[in-house]
């Protein structure tokens, strides 16, 4: 039995997937990830879905927080990180990065959306990092 949160988290991400599939049915692949980032905070202010842009993500190391640059290019909805590439092909980095982000910032869900995939569904990767009595369990599911 599904809980309430993972409903809510469930129905984000379809959101954002519907945003993303009208930006690149608009643009289609071919453009850099920038264009591709404005186009999709346009999509996602007209769908009235809330998000930050350029989030800045601290990272922690041994009771001191540290800036060191990183920032997520979404974080929707409070929820839902969203990294926005747009390459040939994503590589496991990109993956391992998303869940980075996900356990540094206390998230369960992330996708990340290739831009440059022919069909977009190709493109979309649905990454969950569950914690469960300190471990880690990492699920990929294509979207």
């Amino acid at each position: 039995m599904q809980s309430r949160p993972v409903l809510k988290i469930n129905e984000v991400t379809e959101a954002i997937i519907g945003a993303a599939i009208e930006v690149h049915r608009t643009l289609g692949p071919g453009l850099l990830e920038s264009a591709y980032q404005e186009c999709l905070a346009r999509e996602l202010t007209l769908r009235q879905i809330a998000f930050e842009r350029e989030k800045p993500l601290p990272l922690e190391y041994k009771g001191v927080k540290l800036d060191c640059g990183y920032r997520l290019d979404f974080l929707i909805a409070e929820m839902v990180v969203v990294e926005v590439k747009a390459v040939d092909s994503l590589l496991p980095i990109s993956q391992a990065q998303l869940l980075t982000y996900l356990k540094l910032g206390g998230w369960k869900v992330g996708l990340i959306i290739n831009f440059h995939a022919p069909l977009l569904k190709e493109g979309i990767k649905r990454l969950v990092l569950g914690l469960e009595e300190g471990t880690r369990k990492e699920v990929e599911r294509s979207a």
